[in-house]
């Protein structure tokens, strides 16, 4: 987006406009750091446009949370024009469990778009089809991940197998600063279920450079005995047997290099995305030993 200036007015682990939160007692979770810039998530919102849109073209309330959106509220803001290229009636709603960056953010509230205090309860009814908290339990404990991974699964949309749908998606991850790297897990109401890393191609000296951006669930695992740290080391190894292709150009060094990946990892996505500097991965195969 051009410009942020505000308009006045109005299984596992009715338009926003008129959605009022339920009454409850205080949120939950914590104040995060609220580290925020425009242009931050970039990655993640694109492949959750293209990996997700269907389902939120399909649904009858298209609801998007940004959970955690941090000091300032451009992240909302980006995230409804992004999903709106692929879903035009997506809707999304910015909470916050800091009651002083949800006034400052509701200046820049407009249709489609709304702005409420709250935490992992999530307050408003409905069932969202899509939940994105980035950046906002790298703050928390490890073990507390699972206990909010579940709780927020349960407020997903649920599957409908007589239309096709897979229920909604929680997207909760990590990036750097500017939006250059980025890994997040996606999880449905059943639990997680894939695990993405996203980055600028020009910045990157080796994947493994990623591993500083792992998610919570992963980042203290990325050690000898644990898949995730395994997957990095084929990772970078697949990079080196690449480097002829680095005459062509990164992108191509990546794309060749996940496609040699796939022969030993549940790769689960296609030189489409791969041209974007992304690879998917199942959650089962880089899950945590004895998650």
């Amino acid at each position: 987006m051009a410009a942020h200036a505000p308009r006045s007015g109005g299984g596992y682990p009715r338009t926003l406009v008129l959605m009022t939160p339920r009454p409850a007692s205080a949120p939950v979770g914590t104040v995060t750091r609220g580290t925020t810039n425009p242009n931050r998530l970039r990655r993640m919102d694109r492949w959750i446009a293209a990996a997700h849109g269907a389902e939120l073209r399909r649904a009858a309330d298209p609801l998007a949370v940004d959970l955690g959106y941090g000091a300032a509220p451009w992240t909302a803001l980006e995230l409804l024009h992004r999903l709106r290229t692929a879903a035009p009636r997506t809707r999304v709603a910015g909470v916050e469990i800091d009651p002083a960056r949800v006034a400052s953010a509701r200046p820049y509230e407009r249709e489609g778009l709304v702005f409420l205090r709250g935490g992992f309860e999530i307050p408003m009814p409905g069932s969202p089809v899509l939940v994105r908290a980035a950046n906002v339990l790298r703050q928390y404990d490890e073990g507390a991940v699972a206990g909010v991974w579940r709780r927020l699964c349960a407020r997903l949309a649920p599957a409908d197998p007589a239309t096709g749908s897979r229920g909604g998606l929680l997207v909760e991850g990590t990036c750097d600063e500017i939006g250059r790297r980025h890994v997040w897990v996606a999880l449905g109401p059943e639990g997680p279920r894939t695990v993405t890393f996203a980055t600028r191609l020009g910045s990157l000296e080796r994947p493994s450079d990623l591993a500083e951006r792992l998610p919570k669930a992963l980042i203290h695992r990325n050690v000898p005995g644990e898949p995730v740290h395994a997957f990095l080391r084929d990772f970078d190894r697949a990079w080196a047997a690449a480097a002829p292709y680095a005459s062509y150009g990164a992108r191509q060094r990546w794309i060749r290099t996940v496609r040699n990946l796939t022969a030993d990892w549940p790769v689960t996505d296609g030189p489409a995305r791969w041209r974007q500097g992304e690879v998917t991965v199942r959650w089962g195969a880089l899950a945590p030993r004895g998650w």
